[in-house]
């Protein structure tokens, strides 16, 4: 059920943000026209001591109502993010429990991150007993209690969030991990927004390629000078495969000889169309030590990988697959999309039973997002344009979908060790990589804990560096436009060494 109001007045406090995050999730829209089941909602927010008052006055046909809820913040939580907690919890209740719209499976918990919450309660030492044993149900409780989470994913995210300590664990303030963005792909596809570009003219990759060997180098003089050390190395983009021959292999040969080390744990690339890897590419990620490798089908219903721009079949993607597998014992991670235009439960079904036939290491699972900056927003937005002629999964079966897969892979004994949210996810649920035991990408969850520094390196990378000193992440980011990049790198690379030094004192 969805709720339409004509005017919207918001008075106590600048919550407009979090208050748009739940009419998000409520699917409540502001449309003045004679379909509108309300004049006007005005929504107040007070804070009186340390109680967060939210009241909602409703006016319809002539008439006004007044709605109010009452919450008490949580003494062991800081005191401006309980203040926005719960006057997103005030008004998810009284639009739920007096307006009856439908819940939604992670009520108010609409963060990327959401295990970042429960890995810091675990640091503060909540739902850990005096023998160090962790009490899953007490958190899981909390999430319910607290966000309004359903109880199966509050149960996902305690057990995602556990599994994922040891790694978490295994890194210190000198660890960290690399990031190498090549931002070209073959083609876009309709729900795409990264920031890639469609594979340009070899003049301008040989110009991308002599910047990109500047940025790298300069990154490793940084980790020589701060003594740090590399975990992870991941190759992304785009579609890093998507170079022609020479530049993957001298790509590839760079990124080695700089950040290869005793101690690097995992070397990843992102080889997503199945259309772009060759045996040589194969070969020259082989002889280079990488250890984990992305190929991503998205479906195997050749009609939809055709309608969202995909220009591999199914046969590609198998054919790639078994290559990979046949060449190397490295990890092969494989990606699955729910809510695809056109699928329905049957056609997923289809697909992951396909994919499972292939005994990936890991398989991830994205809800379909429909992205600002994607083809299908852009269209969307287009009056002419419907959202009925995409024929987009309903969100019950997008999460029908969710559940099929969780059951099946568990059977299979596939793990969930990486979560993340989007927004404007079809179904209104979470991205999950599950993978078979020991087959963890460290990189994904490291970079998704936001507690060890990734150095970025390329076209729309991003430095992230935690400040623990001042509870902060310090970022960095380096131009989404190819010529803008290619132009400044001088301006990147010297705003990631000035963080690196504030942070690090120079190196000392």
């Amino acid at each position: 059920m969805s709720l339409k109001i004509k005017t919207l007045r918001l008075v106590g406090g600048d919550f407009s943000k979090i208050i748009g995050e739940v009419l998000r999730s409520l699917d409540i829209k502001i449309i003045n026209d004679d379909s509108a089941e309300f004049d006007s909602v005005e929504i107040f927010n007070e804070i009186i001591g340390k109680r967060v008052i939210t009241r909602i006055k409703v006016s319809v046909y002539g008439g006004e109502a007044v709605l109010r809820k009452s919450s008490l913040v949580r003494s062991d939580e800081r005191f401006g993010a309980e203040v926005n907690r719960l006057v997103k919890k005030n008004l998810y209740l009284l639009f739920t429990e007096d307006f009856g719209l439908d819940y939604v499976p992670y009520g108010i918990l609409h963060g990327v991150r959401p295990t970042k919450i429960i890995q810091r309660w675990l640091r503060e030492k909540f739902g850990v007993t005096s023998q160090g044993v962790i009490d899953r149900d007490k958190i899981s409780r909390r999430i319910c209690s607290d966000y309004l989470t359903e109880r199966d994913k509050a149960e996902l995210l305690t057990e995602v969030s556990i599994r994922q300590l040891s790694i978490l664990n295994s890194s210190d303030d000198k660890t960290i991990g690399i990031y190498v963005g090549i931002p070209f792909c073959k083609t876009r596809c309709l729900y795409c927004s990264f920031p890639a570009h469609v594979l340009p003219a070899e003049k301008k990759i040989a110009d991308f390629m002599s910047v990109l060997t500047r940025d790298i180098e300069s990154a490793k003089n940084s980790i020589e000078r701060y003594g740090f050390k590399v975990q992870t190395i991941y190759i992304g983009g785009g579609t890093p495969t998507a170079l022609p021959e020479n530049f993957f292999a001298e790509m590839i040969e760079t990124v080695h000889k700089n950040f290869c080390g005793a101690g690097v744990e995992e070397f990843t690339v992102e080889a997503g169309r199945p259309d772009t890897i060759t045996a040589q590419k194969i070969s020259v990620m082989k002889n280079f030590g990488v250890t984990r490798v992305s190929v991503n089908p998205q479906t195997m219903q050749q009609r939809t990988l055709d309608f969202i721009g995909r220009k591999h079949s199914v046969e590609d993607f198998i054919r790639a697959f078994n290559e990979l597998r046949t060449a190397s014992d490295w990890k092969i991670n494989t990606d699955l999309i729910l809510g695809l235009p056109g699928e329905r439960l049957s056609d997923f079904k289809d697909s992951l039973e396909k994919v499972l036939a292939l005994a990936p290491d890991d398989i991830t699972l994205h809800a379909l997002a429909i992205k600002r900056g994607s083809k299908l927003q852009v269209r969307l937005a287009d009056e002419l344009n419907r959202i009925e002629d995409f024929d987009l999964p309903s969100n019950s079966e997008v999460r029908d979908m969710e559940t099929f897969a969780e059951k099946v892979l568990r059977g299979k004994n596939y793990l969930p060790y990486y979560l993340y949210r989007q927004g404007y996810s079809t179904g209104q649920i979470e991205n999950v990589g599950w993978c078979k035991r020991g087959a963890e990408g460290i990189y994904n969850v490291q970079m998704m804990g936001e507690r060890q520094t990734i150095l970025g390196i390329g076209g729309a990378a991003s430095t992230k560096i935690p400040d623990f000193a001042n509870k902060k992440i310090q970022t960095a980011f380096n131009a989404k436009d190819l010529t803008t990049y290619l132009r400044d790198i001088e301006k990147y690379i010297a705003r990631r060494e000035n963080i690196l030094s504030e942070i690090y004192k120079g190196g000392d």
